[in-house]
């Protein structure tokens, strides 16, 4: 199931929050209104469902170039009431890089907008980390009274003006700060909070609070187990697996197997872990067994611990498993779409129709099986690749897609891969500049501008242009 938030996939604005090449195309051959409210709704309520992984902000701001778009839509809603209500950086991150963006392309009413931003808004240090990449040296230092300001000259505003600029991604403007002549003030409050900073990093080096040499497994065992009665809760396992790693000796596997078959939440987790990465014979059926407990550390940890083993003997129970519908099932289905041999084939299509058919395109299994699916070369797979190309909401997904594509569909150079030249995603459009028939003068005229363009990726770069070179393949 789609998110209710996003728009069908063959509408303008379910192609632009897709972040597809198909919504640049079909945005410039709509009405100009049109499309700037569309790609205005986008970038105002940011459509992606993991901005960790997901990439939107050039893919935009080179819409509102080509559309010769206004930003007072952008600039109301950072400056809204809401900004200092709602401090989260989901509301204007997307935003705020798309305003990077077009300074980079020289559009002074963006770089004004981010000033202003940095100066007054709630997620400031986004904006600033924006400037940091853009802005010249004397935009950044006019910035440095209004950004030190926030700190009042108290201990408590001065412990989180040290954590701010431990904590910025691009020190550029505090580096500037520091060594701001004309401002001896500034500059030696922020010589001071970097300081700090680094006086805080030995400090907590010094007071480590985890494990020490010559603890015994029951007392790793026991520190994974307390952090799920601490406030907030600490997910331990995987660090004291780790630890017990450095332990455990072979005197140790009665107590692990124990714990792994009886013990607690997390200890149990950590023992599962434990035995899964050193592939003992027990191993498969405790986590059989564990991934059907109610308690969803247990559960979670036995599916991941599976879905890490690489012995023989895992990909046979994969084989085994892999008709299940539980998240086991799926983390079979993952195992041997990624590691599975050439006769898992028919397994791995089956469980990608299943898959899509019952959890619909943007299913967690589905990025495990549509590149199964190009590894195999499984060619009949490629209608449903096409459908979940198509659907899904995840632009992450979509590349993938696209790879497996590549792989198993002789009509992709001609088909799919001309509109991923203009997708969000910088590994779809290298893809694309590999493959894409170049028989459309819009495919010619896109690979030079990827070629050219500074804001483009080096590899993006590099394969549109060696599309023109004397060594091009022939399309």
């Amino acid at each position: 199931m789609l998110d209710p938030d996003i728009a069908p996939s063959g509408t303008l604005l379910g192609l632009l929050q897709r972040g597809r090449g198909d919504g640049t195309l079909h945005a410039l051959a709509a009405p100009r209104a049109e499309a700037l409210a569309a790609l205005d709704h986008c970038v105002l309520r940011d459509p992606r469902r993991d901005w960790q992984v997901e990439n939107r902000s050039l893919y935009y701001a080179r819409l509102y170039l080509d559309l010769d778009g206004g930003l007072d839509a952008i600039g109301q809603h950072l400056f809204a009431a809401d900004d200092h209500l709602d401090t989260g950086e989901e509301r204007t991150g997307l935003a705020l890089a798309v305003l990077g963006h077009l300074a980079s392309y020289g559009r002074d009413d963006a770089l004004a907008l981010l000033r202003r931003y940095a100066a007054t808004g709630a997620n400031w240090a986004w904006a600033l980390d924006e400037l940091a990449l853009r802005d010249d040296d004397a935009g950044l230092l006019a910035l440095g009274p209004h950004v030190l300001a926030r700190f009042p000259v108290t201990p408590e505003g001065d412990g989180a003006l040290a954590a701010a600029v431990r904590d910025a991604f691009e020190p550029r403007p505090w580096r500037l700060w520091a060594d701001e002549g004309r401002s001896p003030a500034t500059a030696a409050r922020v010589r001071a909070a970097r300081e700090q900073g680094s006086f805080d990093r030995w400090q907590r080096q010094l007071r480590p609070s985890g494990p020490r040499p010559g603890w015994s497994v029951r007392e790793v065992l026991d520190w994974a187990q307390e952090g799920l009665s601490l406030h907030p809760v600490q997910l331990r396992h995987v660090p004291a697996t780790r630890c017990l790693t450095a332990v455990a000796g072979p005197e140790d596997r009665g107590e692990i197997i124990e714990a792994a078959a009886f013990g607690e939440g997390a200890a149990r987790a950590t023992a599962l872990r434990y035995l899964a990465e050193h592939h003992d014979p027990q191993a498969l059926d405790l986590v059989e067994t564990a991934a059907a407990d109610p308690d969803p550390v247990v559960a979670e940890a036995a599916v991941t611990a599976f879905e890490r083993m690489r012995s023989p003997a895992a990909l046979e129970r994969a084989r085994a498993w892999i008709h299940r519908e539980d998240p086991l099932g799926a983390a079979a289905a993952g195992m041997l779409a990624c590691r599975g041999a050439t006769y898992d084939a028919a397994l791995v299509l089956a469980a990608l129709r299943r898959t899509v058919r019952a959890e619909g395109c943007d299913a967690a299994v589905l990025g495990d099986l549509v590149d199964g699916a190009g590894r195999l070369a499984i060619a009949c797979s490629a209608p449903v690749l096409r459908h979940v190309y198509r659907e899904t909401a995840s632009s992450h997904l979509r590349g993938r897609a696209a790879r497996a594509l590549a792989a198993t569909d002789p009509s992709f150079p001609a088909g799919f891969a001309v509109e991923c030249l203009w997708d969000c995603e910088e590994s779809t459009r290298e893809l694309a500049a590999r493959h894409a028939a170049t028989a459309d003068d819009r495919v010619v005229e896109q690979l030079r501008r990827l070629a050219a363009d500074p804001a483009e990726e080096a590899e993006v770069q590099t394969a549109a242009g060696s599309r023109f070179g004397p060594e091009a393949p022939a399309v």
